[in-house]
Protein backbone atom coordinates (compact mmCIF):
# COMPACT_ATOMS: atom_id res chain seq x y z
CA UNK A 1 0.00 0.00 0.00
CA UNK A 2 1.10 3.21 -0.81
CA UNK A 3 0.12 6.77 0.15
CA UNK A 4 0.64 9.86 -2.84
CA UNK A 5 -0.28 13.17 -3.93
CA UNK A 6 -1.84 13.75 -7.68
CA UNK A 7 1.73 14.71 -8.82
CA UNK A 8 3.33 11.37 -7.56
CA UNK A 9 0.47 9.21 -8.91
CA UNK A 10 1.52 5.62 -10.20
CA UNK A 11 1.23 4.39 -13.57
CA UNK A 12 -0.04 1.13 -12.49
CA UNK A 13 -3.31 0.22 -11.18
CA UNK A 14 -5.89 -2.70 -11.57
CA UNK A 15 -9.37 -2.70 -13.54
CA UNK A 16 -11.53 -5.44 -14.87
CA UNK A 17 -9.37 -5.44 -17.86
CA UNK A 18 -6.19 -6.48 -16.13
CA UNK A 19 -7.80 -9.26 -14.24
CA UNK A 20 -9.21 -10.73 -17.19
CA UNK A 21 -5.69 -10.42 -19.04
CA UNK A 22 -3.46 -11.70 -16.12
CA UNK A 23 -6.25 -14.72 -16.32
CA UNK A 24 -6.66 -15.01 -20.19
CA UNK A 25 -3.51 -13.54 -21.55
CA UNK A 26 -0.66 -14.89 -20.17
CA UNK A 27 1.86 -16.21 -22.74
CA UNK A 28 -0.33 -16.40 -25.70
CA UNK A 29 -1.93 -14.12 -28.26
CA UNK A 30 -4.60 -11.56 -27.49
CA UNK A 31 -8.22 -13.58 -28.54
CA UNK A 32 -10.30 -13.05 -31.35
CA UNK A 33 -13.89 -11.35 -30.46
CA UNK A 34 -15.88 -14.69 -30.96
CA UNK A 35 -13.21 -16.47 -28.35
CA UNK A 36 -12.88 -13.56 -26.14
CA UNK A 37 -16.91 -14.05 -25.57
CA UNK A 38 -16.71 -17.81 -25.47
CA UNK A 39 -14.40 -17.55 -22.51
CA UNK A 40 -15.81 -14.45 -21.06
CA UNK A 41 -18.13 -16.81 -18.58
CA UNK A 42 -14.60 -16.93 -16.60
CA UNK A 43 -14.21 -13.29 -16.38
CA UNK A 44 -15.55 -12.77 -12.92
CA UNK A 45 -13.83 -15.68 -11.10
CA UNK A 46 -10.80 -14.35 -12.62
CA UNK A 47 -11.24 -10.75 -11.40
CA UNK A 48 -12.56 -11.69 -8.19
CA UNK A 49 -9.27 -14.47 -7.60
CA UNK A 50 -6.75 -11.88 -9.04
CA UNK A 51 -8.44 -9.41 -6.42
CA UNK A 52 -7.35 -11.52 -3.43
CA UNK A 53 -3.51 -11.10 -4.24
CA UNK A 54 -2.94 -7.38 -6.24
CA UNK A 55 -1.94 -4.39 -4.36
CA UNK A 56 -4.05 -1.84 -3.29
CA UNK A 57 -2.66 2.06 -4.14
CA UNK A 58 -4.58 5.00 -2.17
CA UNK A 59 -4.05 8.37 -3.67
CA UNK A 60 -4.66 11.56 -1.79
CA UNK A 61 -6.04 14.16 -4.13
CA UNK A 62 -7.27 17.08 -2.18
CA UNK A 63 -10.03 18.14 0.18
CA UNK A 64 -10.01 14.79 2.08
CA UNK A 65 -10.47 12.87 -1.19
CA UNK A 66 -8.48 10.25 -2.06
CA UNK A 67 -8.64 7.26 -4.86
CA UNK A 68 -8.11 3.31 -4.23
CA UNK A 69 -6.51 1.27 -7.01
CA UNK A 70 -6.44 -2.07 -6.81
CA UNK A 71 -10.11 -3.44 -6.29
CA UNK A 72 -12.14 -3.22 -9.17
CA UNK A 73 -13.31 -0.03 -10.61
CA UNK A 74 -11.28 3.01 -8.99
CA UNK A 75 -13.21 3.78 -5.61
CA UNK A 76 -13.24 7.41 -4.15
CA UNK A 77 -13.18 7.96 -0.24
CA UNK A 78 -13.78 11.07 1.87
CA UNK A 79 -13.07 11.20 5.96
CA UNK A 80 -14.28 13.46 7.78
CA UNK A 81 -16.52 13.28 11.22
CA UNK A 82 -19.64 12.29 9.63
CA UNK A 83 -18.24 9.10 8.68
CA UNK A 84 -16.03 7.92 5.66
CA UNK A 85 -17.79 7.65 2.19
CA UNK A 86 -17.20 5.52 -0.70
CA UNK A 87 -17.69 6.16 -4.00
CA UNK A 88 -18.06 2.70 -5.62
CA UNK A 89 -17.22 -0.65 -3.53
CA UNK A 90 -14.48 -2.90 -5.51
CA UNK A 91 -14.22 -5.99 -5.12
CA UNK A 92 -14.87 -8.08 -1.82
CA UNK A 93 -11.62 -10.27 -2.20
CA UNK A 94 -9.93 -7.03 -0.93
CA UNK A 95 -11.89 -5.77 2.00
CA UNK A 96 -8.58 -6.08 4.41
CA UNK A 97 -6.44 -4.42 2.66
CA UNK A 98 -8.42 -1.66 1.62
CA UNK A 99 -9.69 -1.23 5.43
CA UNK A 100 -6.15 -0.88 5.72
CA UNK A 101 -5.66 2.08 3.19
CA UNK A 102 -8.58 4.41 4.33
CA UNK A 103 -7.57 3.58 7.99
CA UNK A 104 -4.12 5.33 7.20
CA UNK A 105 -5.97 8.20 6.11
CA UNK A 106 -8.51 8.47 9.56
CA UNK A 107 -10.37 6.24 11.92
CA UNK A 108 -13.36 7.73 11.10
CA UNK A 109 -16.46 4.78 10.90
CA UNK A 110 -17.67 3.81 7.24
CA UNK A 111 -20.55 4.69 7.29
CA UNK A 112 -21.86 6.04 3.29
CA UNK A 113 -21.60 4.26 0.05
CA UNK A 114 -22.77 5.80 -3.38
CA UNK A 115 -22.32 3.12 -6.41
CA UNK A 116 -21.86 4.80 -9.83
CA UNK A 117 -23.83 1.77 -11.52
CA UNK A 118 -24.81 -1.61 -10.38
CA UNK A 119 -21.40 -3.74 -12.01
CA UNK A 120 -20.19 -6.21 -9.91
CA UNK A 121 -16.50 -4.60 -9.87
CA UNK A 122 -18.37 -1.43 -8.44
CA UNK A 123 -21.19 -3.22 -6.30
CA UNK A 124 -19.19 -6.55 -4.88
CA UNK A 125 -17.84 -4.99 -1.90
CA UNK A 126 -21.47 -3.53 -1.06
CA UNK A 127 -22.22 -6.38 1.35
CA UNK A 128 -19.44 -5.92 3.54
CA UNK A 129 -19.28 -2.13 3.69
CA UNK A 130 -22.69 -2.47 4.76
CA UNK A 131 -21.32 -4.93 7.66
CA UNK A 132 -19.25 -1.95 8.21
CA UNK A 133 -22.07 0.12 8.72
CA UNK A 134 -22.77 2.40 5.38
CA UNK A 135 -25.87 3.24 4.05
CA UNK A 136 -25.77 2.48 0.23
CA UNK A 137 -26.78 5.33 -2.35
CA UNK A 138 -27.44 5.03 -5.87
CA UNK A 139 -29.54 5.55 -8.60
CA UNK A 140 -32.70 3.63 -8.96
CA UNK A 141 -31.93 1.25 -11.74
CA UNK A 142 -28.99 0.05 -9.94
CA UNK A 143 -31.50 -0.86 -7.28
CA UNK A 144 -33.40 -2.41 -9.53
CA UNK A 145 -30.48 -4.62 -11.23
CA UNK A 146 -29.28 -5.86 -7.71
CA UNK A 147 -32.58 -6.66 -6.55
CA UNK A 148 -32.97 -9.58 -9.31
CA UNK A 149 -30.85 -11.98 -11.29
CA UNK A 150 -28.60 -10.00 -14.17
CA UNK A 151 -27.71 -11.92 -17.79
CA UNK A 152 -24.10 -9.79 -19.54
CA UNK A 153 -24.75 -11.42 -23.05
CA UNK A 154 -21.32 -10.08 -24.07
CA UNK A 155 -20.02 -12.04 -21.36
CA UNK A 156 -22.47 -14.78 -21.36
CA UNK A 157 -22.55 -14.79 -17.38
CA UNK A 158 -25.37 -14.10 -15.80
CA UNK A 159 -25.24 -12.44 -11.83
CA UNK A 160 -27.29 -13.39 -9.22
CA UNK A 161 -28.74 -11.21 -7.06
CA UNK A 162 -26.80 -10.71 -4.13
CA UNK A 163 -27.94 -10.45 -0.74
CA UNK A 164 -30.23 -7.72 0.54
CA UNK A 165 -27.33 -6.18 2.76
CA UNK A 166 -26.14 -5.17 -0.80
CA UNK A 167 -28.68 -3.60 -2.28
CA UNK A 168 -28.79 0.31 -2.15
CA UNK A 169 -31.34 1.76 0.73
CA UNK A 170 -31.50 4.83 -0.69
CA UNK A 171 -31.95 6.06 -4.79
CA UNK A 172 -33.15 8.87 -6.89
CA UNK A 173 -34.31 9.01 -10.31
CA UNK A 174 -32.23 11.69 -11.72
CA UNK A 175 -29.87 14.57 -9.81
CA UNK A 176 -29.17 14.25 -6.42
CA UNK A 177 -26.99 16.87 -3.37
CA UNK A 178 -25.72 15.54 0.04
CA UNK A 179 -23.92 17.48 2.07
CA UNK A 180 -21.29 14.97 3.97
CA UNK A 181 -18.44 16.13 5.91
CA UNK A 182 -18.59 19.50 4.57
CA UNK A 183 -18.67 18.60 1.32
CA UNK A 184 -20.97 19.09 -1.01
CA UNK A 185 -21.73 16.13 -3.38
CA UNK A 186 -23.52 16.57 -6.92
CA UNK A 187 -24.72 13.35 -7.81
CA UNK A 188 -26.16 13.35 -11.38
CA UNK A 189 -27.87 10.62 -13.72
CA UNK A 190 -26.40 10.11 -17.38
CA UNK A 191 -29.25 7.95 -18.98
CA UNK A 192 -28.25 5.00 -20.68
CA UNK A 193 -24.54 5.24 -21.22
CA UNK A 194 -22.22 2.31 -20.34
CA UNK A 195 -25.30 0.89 -18.32
CA UNK A 196 -28.61 2.36 -17.74
CA UNK A 197 -27.99 2.98 -14.00
CA UNK A 198 -24.28 5.55 -14.58
CA UNK A 199 -24.66 8.08 -12.84
CA UNK A 200 -21.32 10.71 -11.60
CA UNK A 201 -20.27 12.32 -8.29
CA UNK A 202 -18.64 15.48 -8.02
CA UNK A 203 -16.99 17.08 -5.08
CA UNK A 204 -17.75 20.68 -5.45
CA UNK A 205 -15.99 22.84 -3.33
CA UNK A 206 -12.35 20.16 -4.28
CA UNK A 207 -13.32 20.06 -8.11
CA UNK A 208 -13.03 16.35 -8.26
CA UNK A 209 -15.07 14.24 -10.79
CA UNK A 210 -15.97 10.91 -10.28
CA UNK A 211 -17.25 9.40 -13.68
CA UNK A 212 -17.72 5.67 -12.85
CA UNK A 213 -17.70 3.74 -15.77
CA UNK A 214 -18.92 6.08 -18.46
CA UNK A 215 -14.77 7.38 -18.72
CA UNK A 216 -11.99 4.55 -19.30
CA UNK A 217 -8.75 6.35 -19.49
CA UNK A 218 -6.42 4.83 -22.08
CA UNK A 219 -8.45 1.39 -22.50
CA UNK A 220 -11.64 1.33 -25.15
CA UNK A 221 -14.72 0.96 -22.72
CA UNK A 222 -16.91 -1.59 -22.81
CA UNK A 223 -20.66 -1.30 -23.44
CA UNK A 224 -22.88 -3.07 -21.71
CA UNK A 225 -26.26 -3.31 -24.03
CA UNK A 226 -27.64 -6.06 -21.86
CA UNK A 227 -28.69 -3.12 -19.31
CA UNK A 228 -29.18 -0.41 -21.35
CA UNK A 229 -26.22 0.74 -22.54
CA UNK A 230 -25.46 2.32 -26.06
CA UNK A 231 -22.34 3.72 -27.99
CA UNK A 232 -24.67 7.03 -28.19
CA UNK A 233 -25.03 7.17 -24.44
CA UNK A 234 -21.60 7.08 -24.06
CA UNK A 235 -20.50 10.05 -25.95
CA UNK A 236 -23.36 12.04 -24.67
CA UNK A 237 -21.76 10.97 -20.93
CA UNK A 238 -18.69 11.91 -22.51
CA UNK A 239 -19.70 15.11 -23.44
CA UNK A 240 -21.56 15.94 -20.12
CA UNK A 241 -18.33 15.02 -18.27
CA UNK A 242 -16.33 17.36 -20.55
CA UNK A 243 -19.25 20.23 -19.62
CA UNK A 244 -19.03 19.71 -15.92
CA UNK A 245 -15.18 19.58 -15.80
CA UNK A 246 -13.15 22.93 -15.10
CA UNK A 247 -9.58 23.63 -16.36
CA UNK A 248 -8.79 22.27 -12.73
CA UNK A 249 -10.70 19.83 -12.22
CA UNK A 250 -9.51 16.28 -11.12
CA UNK A 251 -11.46 13.60 -13.10
CA UNK A 252 -11.53 10.02 -11.31
CA UNK A 253 -11.92 7.33 -14.67
CA UNK A 254 -13.96 3.88 -13.30
CA UNK A 255 -10.95 2.42 -15.21
CA UNK A 256 -7.66 3.03 -16.37
CA UNK A 257 -4.80 1.06 -18.51
CA UNK A 258 -1.93 0.13 -16.16
CA UNK A 259 1.34 1.54 -16.59
CA UNK A 260 -0.12 4.28 -18.95
CA UNK A 261 -2.69 5.80 -17.85
CA UNK A 262 -3.02 7.33 -14.04
CA UNK A 263 -6.13 7.02 -11.99
CA UNK A 264 -6.45 10.97 -12.36
CA UNK A 265 -7.33 12.57 -15.27
CA UNK A 266 -8.13 15.92 -16.27
CA UNK A 267 -10.42 17.76 -19.03
CA UNK A 268 -8.02 17.74 -21.72
CA UNK A 269 -8.13 13.93 -21.88
CA UNK A 270 -11.97 13.92 -21.74
CA UNK A 271 -11.74 15.69 -24.42
CA UNK A 272 -10.04 13.24 -26.33
CA UNK A 273 -11.48 10.30 -24.78
CA UNK A 274 -14.66 11.36 -26.55
CA UNK A 275 -13.19 13.05 -30.32
CA UNK A 276 -12.33 8.95 -30.04
CA UNK A 277 -15.79 7.22 -29.61
CA UNK A 278 -17.24 10.17 -31.71
CA UNK A 279 -14.90 9.19 -34.73
CA UNK A 280 -15.21 5.43 -34.13
CA UNK A 281 -18.95 5.35 -33.97
CA UNK A 282 -18.86 7.72 -36.80
CA UNK A 283 -17.00 5.22 -39.09
CA UNK A 284 -18.73 2.06 -37.73
CA UNK A 285 -21.92 3.74 -38.74
CA UNK A 286 -21.07 4.31 -42.57
CA UNK A 287 -19.74 0.70 -43.21
CA UNK A 288 -22.79 -0.75 -41.52
CA UNK A 289 -25.57 1.69 -43.42
CA UNK A 290 -23.24 0.77 -46.44
CA UNK A 291 -24.64 -2.62 -46.02
CA UNK A 292 -21.14 -4.49 -44.40
CA UNK A 293 -21.63 -7.06 -42.42
CA UNK A 294 -19.42 -7.51 -39.09
CA UNK A 295 -16.75 -9.50 -39.53
CA UNK A 296 -16.19 -6.86 -43.14
CA UNK A 297 -16.48 -3.79 -40.51
CA UNK A 298 -13.85 -5.60 -38.52
CA UNK A 299 -11.57 -6.41 -41.25
CA UNK A 300 -12.08 -2.62 -42.55
CA UNK A 301 -10.19 -1.42 -38.86
CA UNK A 302 -12.42 1.28 -38.23
CA UNK A 303 -10.77 2.12 -35.51
CA UNK A 304 -7.12 2.07 -36.77
CA UNK A 305 -6.12 5.31 -36.08
CA UNK A 306 -7.00 5.47 -32.14
CA UNK A 307 -5.29 1.56 -31.31
CA UNK A 308 -2.17 2.42 -30.15
CA UNK A 309 -3.59 4.51 -27.38
CA UNK A 310 -6.88 2.81 -26.67
CA UNK A 311 -6.43 -0.57 -27.97
CA UNK A 312 -3.90 -2.35 -25.95
CA UNK A 313 -5.50 -4.65 -23.53
CA UNK A 314 -8.55 -6.70 -23.55
CA UNK A 315 -11.13 -4.49 -24.82
CA UNK A 316 -9.25 -5.27 -28.51
CA UNK A 317 -10.10 -2.98 -31.57
CA UNK A 318 -11.95 -6.01 -32.95
CA UNK A 319 -13.79 -5.97 -29.64
CA UNK A 320 -15.05 -2.36 -29.46
CA UNK A 321 -15.68 -2.72 -33.62
CA UNK A 322 -18.41 -4.69 -32.08
CA UNK A 323 -19.73 -3.36 -29.32
CA UNK A 324 -20.18 0.00 -31.57
CA UNK A 325 -21.50 -1.93 -34.45
CA UNK A 326 -24.22 -3.50 -32.45
CA UNK A 327 -25.43 0.06 -31.31
CA UNK A 328 -25.35 1.81 -35.08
Amino acid sequence: MSVRTPQTLSRRSFCICCAVAAGLGTNRDWLKPAEAFAEARNIVDTIRDSAATMPIEIHKLRGNVAVIEGSGGNIAVLTGGDGKLFVDAGITATRPRILEAVNSLSRDPIKHLINTHWHFDHTDGNQWLSEEGAAILAHENTHKHLLSTQRVADWDYTFPSPPLAAVPTEVFSSDKRITINRSTLNLKHYGPAHTDSDISVSFAEAEILHCGDTYWNGIYPFIDYSTGGNIDGMIKAAQQNIAAAGSKTIVIPGHNLPNRASAVSNKDELIAYRDMLVAIRDQVAMFKRSGRSLDETIAAKPTEQFDAKWGQFLITPALFTRLVYEGV
